[in-house]
């Protein structure tokens, strides 16, 4: 009985299945009939938990780092624990709910439940690739569409102000690398003096992914940079420590703290180190740069990002329009 079951139901189903498919339906109808006719339990279905500590071993292995890891780790837990089912048992119908419900609880924006429905995507699909599912309940949830707003970025006078405030020449040399390199405050604070080549004016920073790159900076920076250099009598091996004994490596908060006073104290509008790379990628794609070249300069791995970033000037764009069409 249990052959002659599972025979009409894959030869009814063959005109509307590929080979692979019908492979997953004969699988199915062996665990299925197993169950139901011969009384044994389904021991066979992996626990949510373990399926996520798969998934996340093999996003390691991707090398995505540990602060990565918690995130998806932190967003698929909210997910299981508010829906309240094993992984194996989640339809399209209740991860839909789940995001609706989420952003409105929450009032987050478009970009960051969309941020939240990627890494979700990205946990299913995995599942999906490995066959612990025959296809993913979150194929069907598409891309949040989100309003693209252009960013500010520095003017070449709010940068000269700044450097014009600075009293300290570590503040200015920091400013300097961060306006000419466009590199992640991240990669800044790793940064030690080893890593700098003051003769090709250029340094080797960790960016994402553990991934090393090489930045460039201009020669006002190398001045600024070998100043502050001279001046400091510590033992550190960073880059850019802080100015009270006993001169530890500058942190990010630290950074994020020191630019926030000099743009209060010039009464420029929304300072902080991220600033300094979009002002870097608007100057450089106004500037004519190729843009797979930015996308190197900025360690992106998908030219996307790199876009999002590089915000063409608006006065260019009616430049153009006056010299090709007007």
């Amino acid at each position: 009985m249990r052959e002659i079951i599972k025979q009409e139901v894959v030869q009814r189903m063959l005109p509307l299945l590929d080979n692979a498919q019908i492979k997953a339906l004969e699988h199915t109808l062996e665990i299925v009939l197993d169950k139901y006719l011969e009384n044994k339990p389904d021991n066979d279905e992996i626990s949510s938990v373990e399926l996520l500590q798969k998934f996340l071993e093999a996003k390691r292995i991707e090398g995505c780092s540990e602060k990565t890891l918690a995130y998806y780790q932190n967003t698929i837990n909210r997910m299981l624990s508010n829906i309240g089912k094993e992984v194996m048992h989640i339809m399209t119908e209740d991860l839909r709910s789940y995001l609706t419900d989420y952003q409105k609880q929450n009032s987050l924006s478009r970009v960051t439940i969309d941020n939240v429905r990627r890494i979700l995507s990205s946990f299913f699909s995995w599942l999906e690739d490995e066959e612990y599912l025959i296809k993913s309940p979150i194929r069907r949830i598409h891309k949040v569409k989100t309003i693209i707003s252009i960013k500010d970025t520095y003017s070449d006078e709010e940068l000269e102000k700044m450097r014009d405030s600075c009293d300290e020449k570590r503040d200015l040399a920091l400013i300097d690398i961060l306006a000419s390199t466009g590199m992640r405050v991240g990669e800044l604070v790793r940064l030690n003096q080893s890593d700098i080549d003051f003769n090709e004016r250029e340094c080797k920073v960790l960016g994402k992914g553990n991934k090393e790159r090489i930045v460039y900076f201009d020669a006002r920076t190398k001045i600024h940079l070998q100043g502050y250099l001279d001046s400091r009598s510590d033992n550190c091996e960073a880059l850019f420590v802080s100015l009270k004994s006993p001169h530890l490596r500058l942190t990010i908060g630290g950074v994020e703290s020191r630019i926030r006073e000099i743009g209060k104290k010039l009464n420029i509008d929304k300072v902080h180190p991220h600033k300094f790379r979009r002002t870097l990628a608007t100057k450089a794609i106004d500037k004519g740069m190729p843009i797979e070249q930015l996308q190197q300069l900025l360690g992106h791995k998908r030219i996307d990002t790199t876009l999002q970033y590089a915000m063409v000037k608006q006065s260019n764009v009616k430049m153009a329009h006056k010299k090709y069409i007007g």
